[in-house]
Parts: structure tokens; sequence; C-alpha cells
């Protein structure tokens, strides 16, 4: 059983984040007969399904059914937005009431736009109350630490007066399933990037991702599928996991060393060191 895997429902976004790695894949939705079958594919091997890899899970107009099926299908299901669009899509998502919301507020300041930053954060604090009330843990992210970060403190002004900060291990507690996350901005792993001191990673550990063509990659930051461990739609699961490739990569790790070169460019995974 994993931690968790990532089922990308689409790989298309509606932001221009300049921290954002992006994809060069061809863009795709999910349709409900593919996302109900990768979904039982999934099942087995995970209790939490997290509807993010790349692109923004509420630009899909299919959503509120992929929530339905999830549920049915006893997962405990996670989004991962930058919040732009909560207020259209709230309805869609509270019918379901998921088990987690988390918002990229960082994503706010990485982009020129005409809202407001009072009405974006409002829009996403209206949003997490009403999701709190039906069971839902919100997590709102400030991954911009050592980067762009000078709209941080009026973003803590802000939420500040909806809510009393408690410290805790990533960040603050804000209500009773309302979190801040905190962490430093981190670079996309990328063969052009630097080279890293890797010799551990969580991909194939806790998590795996599943790419919106079926691509099963070891971990949720591969962007472009750059080491493709199978496809979902044509192989089970249990042959793609261990797979040569799967299971060099998984010991490689054990030995705190690299199997695959992308790895090594990776800057997030050096926080497992």
């Amino acid at each position: 059983m994993y931690k968790k895997v990532y089922l990308e429902i689409t790989n298309i976004c509606n932001l221009d984040c300049f921290f954002c790695h992006k994809t060069k894949r061809k863009k795709k939705l999910l349709s409900v007969e593919e996302f109900t079958y990768l979904s039982e594919k999934i099942r087995p091997f995970t209790d939490y399904l997290y509807l993010h890899l790349m692109g923004e899970p509420l630009l899909h107009p299919l959503l509120g059914d992929f929530l339905g099926i999830a549920e049915n299908l006893g997962f405990k299901t996670t989004i991962v937005s930058n919040g732009f669009l909560i207020k259209k899509r709230a309805e869609d998502i509270l019918r379901y009431a998921p088990y987690k919301v988390t918002f990229s507020l960082h994503s706010y300041e990485a982009n020129e736009t005409d809202i407001s930053l009072k009405k974006y954060l409002s829009d996403i604090i209206d949003f997490c109350k009403k999701a709190e009330e039906k069971g839902t843990i919100c997590v709102l992210r400030l991954w911009n630490g050592k980067g762009e970060n000078r709209l941080n403190d009026e973003i803590i002004s802000e939420l500040k007066k909806d809510f009393s900060f408690t410290e805790n291990r990533k960040g603050f507690t804000l209500s009773k399933r309302i979190y801040l996350e905190l962490a430093d901005m981190f670079v996309w792993p990328d063969n052009e990037a630097p080279r890293r001191d890797v010799r551990f990673c969580m991909g194939l550990r806790d998590h795996i991702g599943v790419l919106s063509d079926g691509t099963v990659v070891p971990c949720c930051l591969d962007a472009d599928g750059s080491i493709p461990l199978g496809n979902l739609f044509t192989e089970e699961l249990t042959d793609i996991v261990n797979s040569p490739r799967a299971k060099a990569i998984y010991e490689g790790f054990s030995q705190n060393k690299c199997a695959e070169e992308m790895c090594r460019h990776c800057q997030y995974a050096t926080r497992f060191n």
C-alpha cells in the first residue's frame, strides 16, 4: 500500500507560475470512463487519491463527477489547487466533501492578475470555512521561502483577520481543520538543472504518480514523464511497480544511490538526505 497516489485528471493550467516546471506533454482532460478505469486499478494500492500532478484540477468540468466516483470507491480524496477558480467550483467540491483541499497561495505572487489579493484570499477563506463544517481539511501553502515572497506578510495579515494562529511543526494551525504550511521554494527536477547530492527519495515508497495519459511515474515531480515505468491503461500496477526499472530506483535509494539521471537533478529530494 502507498500512502498516496497522484492521479493527474488534467495537465492543463490556468496560470503561468514562474516557479513551475510546466509540461511539454499533449494537453489532456480525463473522461469519466478513463478516470473510473484508472481509479479502480489504483484502489487496491492506496486509500488516499490526490487529483493532481501537473495542471489545475478545478479547470476540469467533470471534477464533481470524479469526486463522486472516488467517494464510491472508498478513497480519501485530496485536491491541490492554485485557488483562483474556487468560488466557481465550490459547490461541485462541497457536494462530496473530499478529505482535503490544498491551496498554493504562493501562486498569486507568481502571476500577473486583475484579481486583488484581498478578493483572492476572501474566496479561499470562505470555501475553507464551509469545507471545515463538512469535515474537510484545508491547507494553505506558502512554499516560497528563500524566493519571491514580498506578499507573505500581507497574506498572513489578512488570514489573521479570520483565524487565530497556533504554531505547529509545518507552520500554523488556524482552526480545527484549517492549516497554514510554510516551506522553502524548490527547483523542479530537470536534466538541465544543477546536479544535487540526492541519496534518498520517498518516490515509489510512500507515493507514485499516474499522468493523464496513463503513464506511471515514480514521483509527483516528474512533470514530463521522464521516468516512465509503464502505462496503467495497458498494464497492471503490480507489474509496473515491480518492473526492473522501478525496482532499480527503489533499491538504489535503499543504498543511498540514484538510479536515474533526472533524480540527480532534483533539489526537493535533497531534503530527505
